[in-house]
């Protein structure tokens, strides 16, 4: 299995019947994959869809895409909606869940999602008004960059997305969360094991007792 689903596949089992969900472009997208199919989850896409689902084969509708403007289906019972009802969900508090990716994450909370100075970007685009809505913020990133450098840090050193808006991180090594607003691993994923977590963290954080037995 790719990292890329081995980590999403992990972030899907955070989701609940009747959830209101964003999934950010990129690797979020694949949770979509992973989703119980006993459950009913609402997929929001931004750009005014609450129930997009991947697009039926040899059915493609060329206007109706996500929020990355990939094309997309719809689920029974889903609705389009205009930008400023779609941006009044988020704002309002009424997304449950938003996933997103991450370039770093600090042991406080703080999450740098948007931009490498140097580099051309169009904007930061909905990501702020997500982190700032949604009751609940998880990131799906990789554990470590390209250049074996780690991606959870004592304090984040590229423009910040949002300061403290971070509930759980989910990577292809461990499960973190924000508890009594202290960085928590929670749970160490298959083929990684603590010393080696430990390694690739530069965050100081605590660990759920039973994970030391």
């Amino acid at each position: 299995m790719r990292v890329k689903d081995k980590i999403t596949k992990r972030v899907a089992k955070e989701l609940r019947d009747g959830d209101v969900v964003n999934l950010g472009i990129g690797m979020p997208t694949l949770v979509a994959n992973y989703i119980d199919p006993s459950i009913t989850v609402f997929l929001q896409s931004e750009n005014g869809v609450v129930g997009i689902d991947k697009p039926l084969e040899n059915q493609i509708e060329p206007t109706l895409v996500n929020a990355g403007g990939a094309p997309a289906g719809i689920i029974k019972g889903g609705t389009f909606i205009d930008s400023l009802t779609s941006f009044s969900l988020i704002r309002g508090g009424h997304i449950d869940i938003t996933v997103l990716g991450g370039l770093q994450v600090d042991q406080n909370g703080n999450l740098a999602n948007w931009m490498i100075p140097g580099k051309l970007i169009p904007g930061m685009g909905g990501a702020m008004d997500l982190v700032a809505g949604a009751k609940k913020v998880i990131i799906a990133m990789e554990h470590m960059t390209k250049n074996k450098e780690p991606k959870i840090l004592k304090a984040c050193t590229l423009p910040l997305t949002a300061s403290g808006a971070v509930s759980m991180i989910v990577t292809e090594m461990a499960v973190f969360k924000f508890i009594e607003n202290r960085l928590t691993l929670i749970e160490i994923c298959e083929g990684s094991n603590l010393e080696e977590i430990k390694a690739s963290t530069e965050a100081e954080f605590d660990i759920l007792p039973e994970l030391l037995n």
